[in-house]
């Protein structure tokens, strides 16, 4: 049947409407993503002194710039990787002045404030961390000693420590219990954090200690409930995941539905 010339006319209009959406939707997605990674609670906290532009692609996004330590850069990639739509990441970011040598006394100090940054519970900023030949000190000040013995724990559990020296000071009278479950409450609900930013803080976690470090595990977050996916050794190593999980910033809930699959 042939085609009238109306018809060859609505055919034409119609390709030419498709071609022309395609890449505004593609535009469109780019910078939603481009959006997303910027706005987020990851790179307006923790990355916030950084200097990283952004630019996705088709869904393929480029870091570029500088960033001031190398956690701040694979923080920044898990986060770009984590929101919808990214396909693929190129991590151009650059660290500023020198790196500290793998296994040296600065390397190691950087790795246990990362560990402790992301962890609720303790108090990483106030807590002054020093090194030497593997051996860690604590000091500043905890809000009480389960606090204190939680940073000790944490400190640790990460790869290069060989002891941990804790010398924070715990104030004679502590704030009662039921004080204290108040207090954290509002800590925990003051601000909503992004399901992007805690799958990139859950995931960094899990990095950053040597009990979970080579753990297999696949990340999912939905309004704050983390769901565990993977393998892991034992019981214990996943209760550990659990556990670590459960106390980084934004994290809700933990559903782990990790196997276990013990080496025989």
């Amino acid at each position: 049947m042939k085609k009238t010339p109306s018809q060859v006319a609505l055919a034409v209009a119609l390709v030419s409407l498709f071609s022309i959406s395609v890449p505004l939707f593609a535009a469109d997605t780019d910078d939603r993503i481009e959006s997303s990674i910027q706005k987020s609670y990851v790179f307006k906290t923790y990355l916030k002194g950084d200097d990283i532009n952004v630019k996705s692609k088709d869904g393929v996004v480029t870091l570029t710039g500088t960033v001031s330590e190398e956690s701040h850069k694979s923080l920044a990639g898990e986060t770009s990787a984590s929101v919808p739509g990214t396909k693929s990441l190129n991590n151009n970011l650059k660290i500023k002045g020198e790196t500290p040598v793998a296994n040296s006394d600065a390397w190691l100090i950087t790795k246990v404030k990362t560990t402790l940054l992301f962890h609720r519970n303790v108090k990483a900023t106030a807590t002054e961390v020093l090194a030497k030949d593997g051996a860690v000190t604590l000091r500043g000040k905890a809000d009480n000693a389960a606090q204190k013995e939680l940073t000790t724990e944490y400190a640790s559990d990460v790869e290069g420590v060989k002891t941990v020296k804790n010398e924070m000071t715990v104030p004679t009278t502590e704030m009662k219990p039921e004080s204290k479950a108040v207090a954290g409450k509002v800590d925990a609900t003051s601000e909503v954090i992004d399901d992007v930013s805690v799958t990139s803080l859950v995931k960094m976690t899990l990095l950053s200690h040597r009990s979970t470090s080579a753990i297999k595990t696949t990340v999912e977050t939905k309004d704050g409930v983390v769901s565990l996916g993977g393998t892991a050794k034992n019981a214990a190593e996943k209760s550990l995941a659990t556990k670590l999980v459960a106390d980084v910033e934004g994290v809700q809930k933990v559903v782990n539905n990790m196997t276990v699959v013990e080496n025989k």
